[in-house]
């Protein structure tokens, strides 16, 4: 880890998870095209993402991540990214409340067009085709000729996720994340769902700050941070050389950073410390994350963090826990007894989703809502146990009413997942779902803000 690096010293070290194009000069020119193209985010967003990690990992923010499993090309519209906006939106302001501090919001959009996979291959109808790896390597047809990597599609993936920046800014800044509609929303959710009387009291008590808050002149018309918000992208960075092409060089301090969204992680399966992928990460500036799951060592994470975080600087690392309901209790504490151990100033993310997939009896691949929660759980009382800070959540979601996870208010069976099973990919919670989540996670953020306002009247005393 102490050679010279560069955006293209990845190429000369073994990597996993990456596709192979049988036209190598096609692929060279579409690297050559991205790389010439204009950045689709910028070194100052980055950084401001940074800061405001920085925060989460001195326990005084909250991350929340989510998006979509694997993007669609034939999915992108206006009314999905609006619709999957307005449900993170409406998930921050619940735990927001709960916690009283900031909610950074990171949406897995905006370049979430690659997927890792377990096997290379899959077999459809008897035939042995090679695996969907996303929208942005290959087609979901199945048939050989779209399961041929394109290396065209990275110039598609470009664009939309453009397209989607542009929108999501314009929302994020425009007035539609304005604190009362982001209310209105909520009440509606409230009124509408099975479990309402238990969010009732959260939202009232929301209602009624906000009209104390009116009747100090406190209002959108007169501040702006109530009717804006600050929200950033990011994806697992699996295309190496889509992302060298949009890696530059920032004019105000001479960094590399990765511009193809402001924080970018490494997957469970690239972590290799010798490859190429931790590789590329250990030299752009960005924030970056890294998905912890059972397989994980304590000494390799902590070899992983030295590489990937020399420096130890706060914001910069992000590590996701994904290790399945059931596994939590037997892989996590020692992590995190490491880190603390270490002095390391790292975020630590609960994915309650990638360790929790399972295929029901229908033959769909889905995740049960219960096994879901119970992660979240086990990942507050782990980090209570440890005297740590659980800082963030990290799931796939969407802002449609589809039925691809199991359980919820609505108790979603498993004979319904026909219904509207529309994922290319992993099951992601629906909007109701995801909301259900956001009041469980503010229920677990409320215990912790009680306690430290336990600790510092018995320090006071």
């Amino acid at each position: 880890m102490s050679e010279r690096w560069s955006p293209s010293s990845w190429r000369d070290k073994p990597i996993l998870q990456a596709p192979v194009y049988p036209d190598a000069a096609a692929l060279s020119a579409v690297e050559a095209q991205l790389a010439s193209f204009p950045p689709l985010v910028f070194a100052g967003e980055a950084r401001k993402l940074k800061r405001q990690l920085a925060k989460v990992a001195k326990g005084e923010a909250f991350l929340l991540q989510g998006g979509d499993c694997a993007e669609a090309f034939a999915e992108h519209s206006a009314d999905n990214i609006r619709d999957f906006f307005r449900v993170l939106l409406q998930m921050a302001v619940v735990m927001t409340y709960a916690a009283a501090s900031p909610v950074v919001k990171v949406g897995r959009i905006a370049g979430q067009f690659a997927k890792p996979r377990s096997s290379p291959t899959e077999v459809v109808d008897g035939v042995e085709l090679p695996i969907y790896r996303g929208d942005i390597v290959n087609g979901t047809d199945a048939t050989p000729e779209a399961r041929i990597p394109d290396p065209r599609r990275q110039l598609e993936a470009y664009r939309q996720s453009a397209a989607t920046l542009n929108l999501l800014r314009a929302f994020a800044t425009g007035g539609y994340a304005n604190l009362d509609f982001v209310h209105q929303w909520m009440l509606g959710f409230v009124k509408e769902s099975p479990q309402s009387g238990r969010y009732q009291e959260v939202a009232d008590r929301i209602a009624e700050a906000l009209d104390f808050m009116r009747a100090c002149g406190v209002d959108p018309e007169t501040h702006t941070e109530l009717r804006t918000t600050d929200f950033f992208t990011s994806h697992e960075a699996l295309l190496l050389g889509y992302e060298q092409a949009l890696t530059r060089v920032d004019s105000t301090t001479g960094d590399w950073y990765a511009t193809s969204g402001h924080m970018l992680w490494i997957g469970d399966r690239t972590r290799q410390l010798d490859h190429a992928h931790v590789e590329y990460f250990r030299g752009i500036k960005n924030p970056i994350g890294l998905k912890c799951g059972p397989s994980l060592k304590p000494d390799e994470l902590m070899r992983l963090i030295e590489a990937l975080d020399p420096d130890n600087e706060p914001g910069r690392l992000t590590l996701i826990a994904r290790f399945g309901a059931d596994k939590v209790d037997a892989h996590l504490p020692a992590l995190v007894r490491a880190t603390k151990t270490g002095g390391r100033n790292v975020v630590w993310s609960c994915d309650p989703m990638h360790g929790n997939t399972i295929k029901a009896a229908s033959g769909y691949k889905t995740r049960p809502f219960e096994r879901i929660l119970a992660e979240v759980k086990a990942f507050f009382d782990v980090h209570r146990a440890e005297g740590s800070y659980a800082g963030g959540i990290h799931v796939e979601m969407t802002g449609k009413n589809v039925t691809e996870c199991t359980g919820g208010a609505r108790a979603i069976s498993d004979a319904d997942l026909h219904d509207r099973y529309h994922t290319h990919c992993d099951p992601r919670l629906n909007a109701e779902q995801a909301i259900e989540a956001a009041f469980l996670v503010a229920e677990e953020l409320k215990k912790e803000r009680v306690a430290r306002g336990r600790k510092h009247v018995a320090a006071a005393e």
